[in-house]
């Protein structure tokens, strides 16, 4: 009938006598998923221990939250483009009615958590009174966007968050971006930038320059493409859609400062040349912001007013960052103010702010440049003959027990026939030494 669902027909493989006829299951991974083999997977062990160690040293307090949503969540408009991406979860059971469904909404009611901050948004909603004020909530887990597989992009992949709920005033950004500068300098990096700018500047400039306020979001989301296209594909693009006059006007704000990188200098020419556009509590907390953060920071980077960035998602209400690592090339993660988002669940407005660090990115790095974990105890294998006699066998496992309360790394196996080759494998996994034990 016309409007039904398409839903793609089940097949049923073909059995006989227990077996499974035609071709061989698939090793390969999904799409835009992957296996996490050792040497990687002890990359992120340690990179995520790094993080909770220094988070928890600013008081922030660990969280979980489902892996699934409820689909009207995920598609409440504050997810920007987002929400285009959800993996959407079918009803089951009885609630399940294909044939007759005619629309999307019959068939789908939960979907994959696109990112951490609508859940926790949730969370902090329905947790509110069992939760301290302000919150500052840590969460590491994995979320999932149907996007374009490409470097450092995947399906599937793993968020690193730190919020502030219940904080009103500028101490919570300047928490937040210490505690991930301080984090990022611990795993090792250096000469980075944090990004920042005010979702109130864009509106303001936008404002000033003439634009209606029902075409910003679309002039910020030309606007996000300045490092693609540069000023000039900018302002074409935009004198494709709106008056040639007010696109001058507007991109004329973005020459005066493109030599302009410390943050009280862009926001007092910006002052300046908008006028009562811009209210100067907004500069004041920039200003306040950059002075606290370099008095203050432990890592070596450089804080810079970037008034191009726009930062995507729809929910984001005042302060945005990014951090910008030149051996990326691009954005390794970033955050902002989202002071609506909550209270969308609470029925009350909630201040929110909060940083997640580009995880993914940052491993990928890490892995390019054949980042070596700084020494935690001496790996030693212990090889062991294949006929060694059960008796002396127990000796070896005490010896192998004791070691690791000296805090070394011990793996007990038994010696292969080529020696030689086995070593070399272990080595390659960081074993330094070898104790083989024969049957003498």
């Amino acid at each position: 009938m016309a409007g039904t669902v398409q839903v793609a027909a089940r097949v049923e493989p073909a059995i006989q006598d227990g077996a499974v006829m035609g071709s061989t299951l698939s090793k390969k991974p999904v799409n835009g998923m992957k296996d996490i083999l050792p040497r990687e997977m002890e990359i992120r062990d340690y990179v995520t221990g790094i993080i909770k160690e220094t988070y928890r040293s600013f008081g922030f307090t660990p969280i979980e939250t489902p892996c699934m949503e409820n689909i009207a969540n995920l598609q409440s408009n504050q997810g920007g483009e987002n929400e285009k991406l959800i993996f959407k979860v079918l009803k089951r059971g009885e609630k399940l009615h294909i044939p007759e469904a005619e629309t999307e909404a019959e068939v789908v009611d939960y979907g994959m958590r696109y990112d951490l901050t609508l859940p926790l948004s949730r969370f902090y909603a329905n947790n509110a009174n069992d939760l301290p004020a302000p919150f500052k909530a840590l969460q590491i887990g994995n979320v999932w966007r149907a996007d374009r597989p490409q470097r450092g992009r995947y399906r599937q992949f793993t968020q690193c968050d730190i919020d502030i709920l219940g904080e009103p005033s500028n101490l919570a950004e300047i928490e937040l971006i210490l505690a991930t500068t301080t984090t990022l300098g611990r795993i090792g990096f250096h000469d980075f930038e944090i990004r920042i700018n005010e979702r109130r500047i864009l509106k303001a400039m936008a404002s000033y320059a003439g634009f209606a306020e029902d075409d910003t979001e679309d002039v910020f989301i030309t606007l996000d493409k300045m490092d693609k296209i540069g000023l000039d594909g900018v302002t074409a693009e935009l004198k494709e859609h709106y008056d040639a006059a007010s696109v001058d006007k507007y991109v004329a704000l973005f020459s005066g400062l493109s030599e302009i990188k410390d943050v009280k200098a862009g926001t007092a020419f910006l002052k300046a040349e908008l006028g009562d556009f811009l209210d100067q509590e907004v500069v004041d907390s920039l200003t306040e912001i950059e002075i606290a953060v370099n008095n203050a920071k432990e890592a070596k980077f450089e804080l810079v007013f970037d008034p191009t960035l726009v930062r995507g998602m729809g929910y984001y209400t005042g302060t945005i960052f990014e951090i910008a690592i030149p051996e990326f090339g691009g954005s390794c993660g970033g955050g902002g103010r989202y002071d609506h988002m909550v209270g969308k669940f609470a029925g009350h407005e909630v201040p929110a702010c909060g940083f997640s660090i580009g995880f993914e990115r940052i491993i990928l790095l890490l892995m390019e440049s054949d980042f070596q974990i700084p020494l935690q105890g001496k790996k030693i294998a212990y090889l062991v003959e294949k006929n060694y006699p059960a008796d002396k066998l127990v000796d070896v496992m005490n010896q192998a027990k004791e070691a690791r309360k000296k805090g070394q790394q011990v793996l007990v196996v038994r010696r292969a026939k080529n020696a030689k080759f086995q070593k070399e494998n272990l080595s390659a996994q960081g074993y330094e030494d070898f104790q083989e034990f024969f049957n003498n």
